[in-house]
C-alpha cells in the first residue's frame, strides 16, 4: 500500500510563486473591493501559516474571479498541503487551462495524481519535474513521489535509479535518506525472491539463507546453511569467516568456551583458504588478546595493517597490544594513524591519551583526552559503526575508562 506523504514546503513555495498581483482595475464595485479584501486576507493567512483561513479566503476569491489562473493555482497549492488532493488536482488543471505557462503547475498536477494513486498518469509530470534543476524543492518532492510511483507500477529498477540520484542531490536530507533506504531494502528483497524462485537449492541461495538467519540471530539455522555451502564447495572464501562470526556472537551470549573455541577454529580455517582475509585475522587477533596471547595477536595484526594500512580498527587493536607490551612510542604511532582515519573513534582517542601519558607527553595526553571527551559526548555508542566493508567487531573502551 502506498504511504501518504505531504510536501508542505513545496506547497507553500508554490503558493508563493502563484500569488501574483491582481489585475489593476478601478475599484468601482463591491466585487472589486471584496476581491482585494479576500486576496489580502488569503496572502496574510498564508504568511502566518493559517491554511484553513487562507483556503477559505481564496475559495471566495475564486468564485468572484473564476478567470484568474493565479487564484486557482494558489488554491490548488493550499489544498495539496491540506491533503485535499482531488480538489487540488481540479484547481491546478483549471489554472493550467486558463494560463498554460504558469510555473510549476505540471509538477503539482503530477504530485496530486500520485497521491491519488493514479501513478501511470502522474509519471510524465513527475519525471519532468525531477529533471528540472531550476528549483531544488520542487525537484526533491517530484523525486520522492517518483520513487513511490515507480515502485507501485512494478518498475523497481527505475525506483532504485531515482533513489541513487536523490541521494546524490540531497545527501544529508533525512527524509530522502529514509525513503531511499526503504527503496533499496525493497529491491534487495525482490532480488532474493527472484533467486529463490530461479534456483532454490543453489549455493547462492544457501549463502543468502545463512546470512538472513545470522541477521535474525537464528544461529543453528545459520550454521546449518553455511555448513551446507561448505559441503558443496569446501574452499569457498568467506564462509568459515561467517561461521566464526556466528560462533563468536553465540559465545558473547552464552559464554560457553566451546563456542569461543569453534569461532577461533573457523577464523583460522578461513585464513587457510584466504590468507588475505584481514577481517578473519583481525577477529582471531582480538580473541588472542582476550586470552592474553599478545605475541600471536601482534603477529596477526601486523600482517593485517601491512596489507590494509587503512584498517582503522586493526590499528586501534595494535595500539592496545603495544600499550600492554609497554611499547608506548609504537602505540602513539598506531593510534595517531587511527585518529586521522576516523576522527570520531572515541576508543582510539582514549588509548592515544594513555599512550601519550606513557611516553611523558602531557600536552599530547591533554589534547587526546579532550578529543575523547568531545567525541564520546557527541556521538552515542549505538551510532558508531565499525570499519566499512564486511562488519567486524569494533574496539571497545577499556575497563575503567572515564569520559
Amino acid at each position: 500500500m502506498k504511504e501518504k506523504r505531504c510536501g508542505i514546503v513545496f506547497a507553500l513555495a508554490l503558493a508563493g510563486w502563484c500569488i501574483l498581483p491582481m489585475p489593476a482595475r478601478p475599484q468601482s464595485s463591491n466585487i472589486d473591493q471584496e476581491s482585494a479584501q479576500y486576496a489580502d486576507e488569503g496572502q496574510r493567512a498564508l504568511a502566518e501559516g493559517h491554511f484553513d483561513a487562507a483556503q477559505a479566503a481564496f475559495e471566495k476569491l475564486a468564485k468572484l474571479n473564476p478567470g484568474i489562473a493565479e487564484v486557482h493555482a494558489t488554491l490548488a497549492a493550499i489544498e495539496f498541503k491540506e491533503r485535499e488532493y482531488n480538489s487540488a488536482l481540479h484547481q491546478a488543471e483549471l489554472a493550467q487551462k486558463l494560463k498554460p505557462g504558469l510555473p510549476r503547475l505540471d509538477s503539482l498536477i503530477g504530485l496530486s495524481l500520485s497521491e491519488l494513486g493514479r501513478f501511470a498518469e502522474a509519471l510524465p509530470q513527475l519525471e519532468t519535474g525531477f529533471k528540472d534543476p531550476s528549483d531544488a524543492e520542487v525537484r526533491r518532492e517530484c523525486g520522492l513521489q517518483l520513487m513511490q510511483a515507480y515502485t507501485n507500477l512494478g518498475r523497481n529498477s527505475d525506483a532504485v535509479e531515482t533513489a541513487l540520484e536523490l541521494n546524490r542531490l540531497y545527501p544529508d536530507d533525512p527524509e530522502v535518506l529514509y525513503s531511499t533506504g526503504r527503496i533499496y531494502g525493497n529491491y534487495a528483497y525482490i532480488i532474493m525472491e527472484r533467486l529463490h524462485d530461479k534456483d532454490p537449492g543453489s549455493i547462492w541461495m544457501l549463502q543468502a539463507q545463512g546470512e538472513a538467519n545470522e541477521a535474525a540471530k537464528d544461529y543453528p539455522a545459520a550454521i546449518t546453511a553455511f555448513n551446507h555451502v561448505l559441503l558443496l564447495d569446501p574452499k569457498r572464501p568467506g564462509i568459515h569467516y561467517r561461521l566464526g562470526r556466528i560462533y563468536l556472537d553465540r559465545f558473547r551470549d552464552s559464554q560457553k568456551p566451546e563456542d569461543r573455541d569453534a569461532a577461533m577454529r573457523e577464523f583460522a580455517a578461513e585464513l587457510q583458504i584466504d590468507p588475505n582475509n584481514g577481517n578473519a585475522a583481525y577477529e582471531l587477533a582480538n580473541m588472542q588478546i582476550d586470552l592474553g596471547d599478545l605475541n600471536k595477536a601482534r603477529g596477526l595484526l601486523e600482517g593485517v595493517v601491512q596489507r590494509y594500512p587503512d584498517f582503522e580498527e586493526a590499528l586501534v587493536a595494535l595500539g592496545r597490544v603495544d600499550l600492554e607490551n609497554h611499547d608506548a612510542a609504537e602505540a602513539v604511532t598506531m593510534l595517531k594513524r587511527a585518529t586521522k582515519l576516523r576522527p570520531d573513534d572515541d576508543v582510539a582517542w582514549y588509548r592515544l591519551a594513555l599512550a601519550q601519558r606513557a611516553v611523558g607527553n602531557p600536552e599530547g595526553q591533554r589534547q587526546a583526552l579532550a578529543m575523547f571527551q568531545k567525541v564520546h559526548r557527541i556521538i552515542p555508542v549505538t551510532l558508531q559503526s565499525p570499519t566499512a566493508g564486511e562488519q567486524v567487531t569494533p574496539q571497545k573502551l577499556d575497563s575503567g575508562a572515564k569520559p
